[in-house]
């Protein structure tokens, strides 16, 4: 990504006290998920991230766990983006039930892609097998066109220091495996159906929202849109939005 745009769609801050309540309030612990961010992306000089705005009032965000709950208005912002900015593709995260906001990201995407004749990837963080463990950095259903990017020492120690930067993270972040690097262009997903049968991660960690809920949120979306095409060209190299 020779000029990575980049988009946050929430604030980080989930309503429940749960997340928060150690940093004071919901909005302190906003604000410092944005510095984090702002943080980790100064470690690879990428200046320009835009924070989603719910409103026309750039102060708020969407916040966490709650963007299934106004695709409309996401999708309107997204779309002003890419229409002002002009990217050459996009890069979004797996539908794959690990995180509400991941998978709603996962559908806007599809739709932006195709509203904008844009080659759409993805990348997969976690989503939780039949067995209930959980799979981390790994697609759930390989298709055959993933991509394993074979990063230089230099590289892993530049990531590591990004994510250094979510220190409120660390539990999470310490998870992951900095070399690994995973992507693929955005399988023809089926959004009228939850990514997969079983119990899904956010429901096993028994937040408020179901697969149900999102796929329904979804539908009502799609009342707008045609369905959400098979994105199998790369197109251009990745660069602009991510």
């Amino acid at each position: 990504m020779r000029d990575p745009q980049v988009v946050i769609c929430t604030d980080g801050a989930p309503r429940d006290r749960y997340f928060w309540d150690k940093h004071g309030s919901r909005e302190a612990y906003a604000d410092l998920r944005r510095a984090e961010a702002q943080r980790a992306l100064a470690q690879v000089g990428v200046q320009n991230v835009k924070f989603l705005p719910p409103t026309p009032n750039p102060e708020q965000q969407f916040l966490d766990q709650d963007l299934f709950l106004n695709i409309r208005a996401a999708l309107e912002r997204i779309d002003a983006i890419v229409s002002k900015e002009r990217p050459d593709a996009l890069l979004t995260l797996a539908y794959e039930g690990g995180h509400p906001d991941h998978d709603t990201c996962a559908f806007l995407t599809s739709i932006i892609s195709r509203r904008r004749v844009l080659p759409a990837w993805e990348v997969p963080l976690y989503h939780r097998k039949a067995d209930g463990t959980i799979e981390r950095q790994c697609f759930m259903v390989p298709e055959g066109d993933e991509a394993l990017f074979d990063a230089t020492p230099h590289e892993v120690a530049r990531k590591q220091k990004m994510l250094d930067e979510y220190v409120s993270q660390k539990e999470t972040v310490d998870l992951f495996n900095p070399a690994i690097e995973r992507f693929r262009p955005q399988a023809a997903y089926d959004f009228s159906r939850p990514p997969h049968p079983g119990v899904l991660n956010y429901e096993a960690w028994g937040w408020s929202m179901t697969g149900a809920q999102l796929v329904q949120a979804f539908r009502c979306c799609n009342k707008n849109h045609d369905s959400p095409l098979d994105m199998k060209d790369p197109g251009s190299a990745i660069r602009g939005f991510a």
